[in-house]
């Protein structure tokens, strides 16, 4: 019997690809070129399956030139590139890679949040530039962390990673918004107190935004939540681009509106907003939160399992959308 086919669409661990290879025909992209829309869909064409890494877009009108797919699996947490609904009404399964990255992501949002309040990447390209030549009493100075409060939108597992590291490491005053309160042993945990979006906006003297996005949560922070928040409050993104209007986010941090921001997703990535390339206080880093060799193979491994386990045996290990196992392809 002959061995399904898929696809993976980006550079992955060459072990990856050879594990793959145990159990299908695998067509791989370890060049890692960047695919338009119609080299990816001629590219799937008779594939039962393809690993994506988040930048793939899966929609209706993909899933109709390309029959054959019953499998999309995203090496990420996040999966604004899968059409789900449409997905479903195909019979395709869609998967993530949750847990695996969630540690590691918190380690760096954390790791963010420091350098947006302490001035790193202000204070470095001051010193690179050759501009230091005087210690001053106020040079650089910056927000304080410690003891200060913390305000989380998106109270996931990174979320509440990121809210255990400021309360038991840091001491601070842990807040949340969420769509749905945690239960109460959780709160306890976090040391997080749950509070509506304005009074986050109002009190947050970091704000982290973790949540996922949606059409819903697009622009979730723009123009006029900005305007609501401290001027020496700094503002954190791990969650990914489109959740905060970056055009506005670039003319608040010029303005002094709030103090800084940290940002590793943006709208529209690869490409990041001009204005925000322009403004010193802010901290910019390329979608790396998770970037640990260690993390990186367990979501690899991951994203490989669910291709094995369900072309294999039925059987994924992380579906986003099981009701779409009903009527799955064949």
């Amino acid at each position: 019997m002959s061995k399904p086919s898929i696809l993976v669409a980006r550079a992955i661990f060459p072990e990856t690809i050879a594990r793959l290879a145990q159990h299908f025909e695998v067509t791989a992209n370890q060049p890692d070129e960047l695919w338009d829309r119609a080299t990816l869909i001629d590219k799937l064409r008779g594939k039962a399956g393809v690993f994506t890494t988040g930048g793939e877009r899966i929609d209706a009108e993909l899933l109709a030139a390309c029959p054959d797919l019953r499998i999309c699996a995203n090496m990420a947490v996040g999966y604004n590139n899968f059409d789900l609904a449409a997905m479903t009404a195909a019979g395709v399964l869609g998967t993530n890679t949750p847990d695996v990255l969630t540690e590691t992501t918190a380690d760096f949002g954390f790791a963010l949040l420091l350098a947006t309040a302490r001035r790193l990447t202000e204070s470095e390209h001051f010193l690179r530039a050759g501009q230091w030549n005087k210690w001053a009493f106020d040079m650089f100075a910056g927000a304080e962390v410690n003891g200060s409060t913390l305000g989380i939108l998106g109270m996931g597992r990174i979320g509440q990673g990121i809210a255990r590291r400021g309360a038991h490491g840091f001491g601070m005053n842990v807040i949340y918004h969420n769509r749905s309160r945690l239960d109460a042993a959780t709160e306890a945990d976090c040391k997080a107190r749950y509070v509506d979006k304005a009074t986050l906006l109002r009190e947050a003297d970091h704000l982290v935004l973790v949540l996922p996005y949606s059409p819903a949560s697009h622009h979730a922070i723009g123009t006029a939540e900005l305007a609501q928040m401290k001027p020496t409050a700094t503002l954190v993104n791990v969650a990914r681009g489109g959740i905060v209007d970056d055009a506005a986010l670039a003319q608040a941090l010029r303005e002094r509106r709030i103090a800084a921001a940290g940002l590793d997703v943006f709208e529209g990535e690869p490409r990041v907003h001009p204005d925000l390339l322009t403004v010193p206080n802010v901290v910019l880093t390329p979608h790396i939160a998770s970037a640990t060799v260690r993390t990186r193979r367990a979501m690899a491994d991951l994203a490989a399992d669910n291709l094995i386990n369900f072309l294999t045996q039925g059987q994924p290990k992380t579906p986003l959308n099981p009701e779409a196992l009903g009527g799955a392809r064949r």
